[in-house]
């Protein structure tokens, strides 16, 4: 049985199904965490109980401690088992909270036959204090019920002892109005023992505005933080970085100049092999490509800037900078060469080679920003580098290679140890790009 949630808050019912699971799955690590510390405090009051000299009279009636230590210890042990296995409904939390207070109560309620004083003896026992910490344990739970049910729970408890120390001997219900008298003897005094409960209901009443408000930051926050996670799916890391830690909103026409490294990474002929293919297997084939390439720049420092079908356009240095922006292009287009030049996503389907991957880089100074309208943004990368890395990848297949670099590529990359081998074309006219372009073919060891 799963774990359901109790006392839900108004902010259910309008959340996505995936933030309220991130909530539940946080709510359930609390609970593992709750029943640790319970675990804890039975286990440090038994060791207590265990070596401290007992003060029972031998003329005691019995001795109800050791009882309720282990029936408590069992039951957090079988609460601490469920919560592992995410198997607490809200009736059972609700019954821990419940068994937290009967043991204090009961704990408190035994003093006086452990010592052989009147009942209204246990009300001076300081060991009342604890249920504060009973009503704050719950408040890992951030959820205000359970909170309420421990400080409205105490209260009850305690005003229950009262009642008993009054009632329990008819003949001398033991009230006193002088506070000296009630500090020096077993006396009641009715307004000490609400000051009691009007303290355990305060504290309980701001953990329970505190938890309210902190529920509110919690559902943000994990939406957020959820919304983050989505961001990184559908944009570069980086990319969804600078997003979520954008200071102020973002909006169209925001950029900054970067020196950076433009990639573009094509399958060849695939438009035309795609037509004679069904829809499933040619995303079945962009898939395994794509999730070859990605990991691959990624580990070279290059962010995804967008999948355009079967191309790639991929960027070094533009979402964040970085002076090694070239010279890690070119080893990842090293890799890339290795890792595609006989690669293929179905043997059954297609020849290991049929699938000729070719890719092209350009360094310069780009514009790296936001663009679009007010309904819909999108980060992206400008400039003549841009332009010449599209247009040399095309050029791969006059030239019959299947790598190519500019100068400016080449010369940033120089100084840098473990390039690939570039062997010099020359500068050539190129068919969409401006002026003669020096051109380097980029080769496998």
């Amino acid at each position: 049985m799963a774990e359901k949630t109790g006392w839900e808050g108004p902010e259910r019912g309008r959340l996505p199904s995936r933030v309220e699971a991130a909530i539940r799955d946080q709510e359930a690590q609390n609970e593992i965490l709750i029943g640790w510390v319970q675990l804890t405090v039975v286990s440090i009051w038994s060791v207590l109980y265990t070596l401290s000299p007992k003060t029972f009279a031998e003329t005691a009636r019995f001795e109800p401690i050791p009882w309720v230590l282990s029936a408590y210890f069992a039951f957090t042990i079988l609460r601490l088992a469920l919560s592992y296995r995410r198997m607490l409904p809200p009736w059972f939390l609700a019954l821990s909270v419940i068994g937290d207070i009967v043991l204090l109560m009961v704990t408190i309620w035994s003093f006086h036959l452990q010592y052989e004083q009147p009942a209204s003896f246990y009300l001076k026992a300081p060991t009342v204090l604890y249920v504060f910490i009973f009503i704050a344990l719950r408040s890992f739970r951030l959820e205000v019920g359970y909170v309420l049910l421990a400080g409205i729970g105490s209260a009850l408890g305690w005003l229950a002892l009262v009642a008993y120390a009054m009632i329990v001997d008819p003949s001398d219900p033991m009230i006193t109005r002088d506070y000296v008298d009630y500090l020096t003897s077993n006396a009641i005094l009715i307004g000490a023992e609400f000051d009691k409960v009007i303290s355990i209901l305060m504290v309980t009443a701001i953990l329970a505005v505190a938890i309210h408000r902190g529920r509110r930051l919690l559902v943000r926050a994990v939406s957020e933080g959820t919304a983050a996670r989505d961001l990184s799916r559908f944009f570069a890391p980086e990319v969804a970085r600078k997003i979520t830690a954008a200071e102020a909103e973002l909006s169209a026409g925001s950029g900054e100049h970067r020196e950076a490294t433009i990639l573009y990474v094509d399958i060849r002929g695939f438009t035309a092999l795609s037509a004679r293919l069904e829809p499933q297997q040619v995303i079945r084939i962009l898939a395994a490509y794509q999730a070859l390439v990605g990991p691959l720049l990624r580990r070279h420092h290059g962010s995804i800037d967008k999948f355009l079908g079967d191309g790639v356009l991929a960027t070094f240095g533009a979402a964040e900078p970085d002076v090694a922006h070239a010279a890690n292009a070119l080893r990842a287009i090293r890799e890339l060469l290795a890792a595609t030049r006989d690669w293929t996503p179905d043997p059954d389907l297609l020849a290991p080679g049929a699938l000729r991957i070719c890719m092209a880089a350009a360094s310069g100074r780009i514009v790296f920003g936001a663009v679009g309208d007010g309904e819909r943004l999108e980060y992206t990368v400008i400039g003549d580098a841009v332009n010449r890395a599209a247009k040399l990848e095309k050029h791969t297949k006059e030239l019959g290679v299947r790598a190519l670099c500019d100068g400016a590529t080449r010369a940033l990359a120089t100084a840098a140890p473990d390039l690939p081998v570039l062997a010099e074309i020359g500068e050539r006219p190129v068919e969409g790009a401006e002026g003669m372009i020096e051109i380097y073919e980029i080769r496998e060891d």
